[in-house]
């Protein structure tokens, strides 16, 4: 867990070090559970924060964090998560993009979630200062995964 909050606290110096080429971005999700969690759990919803800079032409990386919460079904308690990932966007002539985040989901509740590694593909059209996406996101942990098709948005700050 150290490292892991070294390494975000590091990335975090580095993007501001950068502020010129960068960007922030606020985005929001929603999603349906699916495998090993689609019996207990009804909706994945979420917000995200992250702050991206051109890294090459077409290409942004950068690092992102936010708050996602998997809703209970039939009194089973939500599942929340605040991922600490590194985050790519790869975008095409024709303003479709392809991108991926991987890090680490810090389970907040219920008690006992110590979280895991998370990765989440995505597809998406890019615009001036919004882009609409549909990802597949995955948060391996203990005995299982939390994982959901989503739908989303993001806005450039």
């Amino acid at each position: 867990m150290k490292k892991i909050i070294l390494t975000a606290a590091a990335l975090f110096a580095f993007a501001f070090t950068n502020a010129q080429s960068g960007a922030f971005k606020l985005g929001a999700h929603v999603g349906l559970p699916t495998g090993d969690i689609k019996d207990w759990y009804s909706v994945n919803l979420g917000a995200d924060l992250s702050y991206t800079w051109n890294v090459a032409e077409g290409l942004d990386a950068g690092i992102t964090t936010g708050y996602t919460a998997y809703l209970g079904k039939d009194g089973v308690d939500a599942a929340g998560f605040i991922p600490v990932a590194a985050t790519a966007q790869f975008t095409l002539e024709n303003k479709m993009f392809i991108g991926a985040d991987l890090g680490y989901g810090i389970g907040v509740n219920p008690s006992g979630n110590d979280g895991g590694f998370l990765y989440q593909p995505k597809i998406g059209y890019q615009m001036e200062n919004a882009g609409l996406y549909v990802s597949y996101k995955g948060i391996s942990v203990d005995g299982g995964t939390f994982s959901s098709v989503n739908l989303g948005v993001s806005f450039k700050l």
